[in-house]
């Protein structure tokens, strides 16, 4: 992680630069700055590789940061909120963020969650298993839905011709869709899969990132089976 700059956008000064020592001792280049404004600032200049965004922060909230730096990149972002059960949790995921932390937090739960989304990020292709349903191969590792085409490969998904752009989260969670059409996947193992949470995790990140994907590929492409998950209509 020598090379990974973070950019962390926190108002507390403590925090701030406790958080900072923290991440700077595994490895990790930090830039930290007080306020949204900055935050938009940096990461515009230096172009981190991973974001972490208090959600309550002067000039420009972190909320609206994400919003911002999800219009120009697929950059990670992982929200900071001080109230686990606020409306903040579930704004951060819809604004385009990939994760949230509850704060007060463990350095190190930090660290692992950030290496945890850096693993993903860097390995959008890892989903796997085999299909149960068979959807039709077109050429090379891509895969055709109806009008919904996945390329494996290339990491390039079009709907009815047209590209559609997904985060790396986004990926990751339609190749497991992909990889067992018809079969419901529960949150449980989508939060292990695709978040790399083996200790479970809030489903809140996997429902939230399931509403945003189906306003990418179509509402009735990804079915909600009450009680158990979702699956992938083939």
């Amino acid at each position: 992680m020598a090379d990974t700059h973070v950019l962390f956008v926190e108002d507390d000064d403590v925090i701030r630069e406790a958080t900072q020592l923290a991440l700077e001792r595994d490895g990790f280049m930090v830039t930290a700055v007080p306020d949204g404004l900055l935050g938009l600032e940096s990461f515009r200049a230096r172009r981190p590789d991973i974001a972490l965004l208090d959600v309550m922060v002067p000039g420009l909230d972190g909320v609206s940061l994400c919003r911002r730096i999800r219009d120009e990149s697929t950059v990670p972002v992982i929200m900071l909120s001080a109230r686990a059960d606020s409306i903040d949790v579930v704004l951060g995921l819809e604004a385009g963020a990939d994760d949230y932390v509850t704060k007060p937090f463990d350095g190190a739960v930090l660290v692992a969650r950030i290496r945890a989304v850096l693993r993903r990020f860097g390995h959008a292709s890892g989903a796997n298993g085999a299909a149960d349903g068979t959807p039709e191969t077109i050429e090379g590792g891509t895969l055709r839905f109806g009008d919904l085409e996945v390329d494996t490969e290339g990491m390039e998904v079009r709907k009815a011709g047209t590209p559609v752009a997904l985060t790396p989260t986004e990926m990751r969670l339609l190749l497991e869709f992909s990889a067992a059409p018809g079969t419901v996947l529960s949150r449980d193992r989508l939060l292990e899969r695709v978040w790399d949470y083996g200790w479970g995790g809030d489903t809140r990140v996997v429902d939230v990132h399931v509403q945003r994907l189906r306003g990418k590929i179509g509402q009735d492409r990804i079915e909600t089976v009450r009680g158990f998950g979702y699956k992938l209509r083939g």
